[in-house]
């Protein structure tokens, strides 16, 4: 069932810098009020969903009671048919515990040397949750073709070898705006905008 979110307090259930920039400005329009798990000093659970969209109840639901107020968590990464769906929900685990996204990025690119098909796409999950364990989850996703060397510093993450389809530039030199209009987050976010932030 879904539920309106009906204002007050909204906490990004993220510890990731760029995700809380990202997040907070597609939220702008909706939510006065808002704030990160880092900010409260939540702790990050452990994800163990075997999916985009789980990980995100998980981690909203984690925010959720913890502070009692409603979470809104992503899970997001990116898929590489090739390399059989990976990095898929293990996207941050492949930078490891000091976030590298660079030796990400390499160890993405070793595993398509050769291979001509570098069809990758980004999904991003979202989940609203409230206290009492209610939750609204929606999934977008942007297609898209991978490169190498990485180019650009904008974004995050995997951002500077991914061109999504119709362009010739990475999301990693792409102007933050354009970016916000075509990625797998702000698709995840017009459908969740629609079920819980409009009346």
């Amino acid at each position: 069932m879904v539920r309106k979110f009906d204002g007050g307090k909204l906490v990004l259930a993220t510890h990731n810098r760029g995700k809380v920039i990202e997040i907070a400005d597609l939220l702008a329009p909706f939510v006065d009020d808002l704030v990160s798990a880092s900010e409260l000093g939540l702790p990050e659970p452990e994800e163990t969903g075997s999916s985009f969209i789980a990980n995100a109840e998980l981690k909203a639901l984690a925010a959720a009671k913890r502070s009692g107020f409603p979470a809104l968590a992503d899970d997001s990464g990116l898929v590489v048919p090739t390399l059989g769906g990976d990095p898929g929900i293990y996207s941050a685990r492949w930078a490891g515990p000091s976030k590298n996204f660079r030796a990400a990025m390499q160890k993405v690119e070793d595993g398509l040397r050769g291979e001509k098909n570098r069809t990758a796409r980004f999904v991003s999950a979202l989940t609203l949750g409230w206290p009492d364990g209610h939750t609204v989850s929606v999934e977008g996703t942007v297609r898209g073709e991978l490169t190498w060397p990485p180019r650009g510093d904008r974004g995050f993450g995997y951002d500077p070898v991914f061109v999504a389809v119709g362009y010739d530039i990475t999301f990693g030199e792409m102007d933050p705006v354009e970016k916000h209009q075509i990625s797998h987050r702000a698709d995840a976010f017009r459908k969740l905008v629609d079920l819980c932030f409009t009346s």
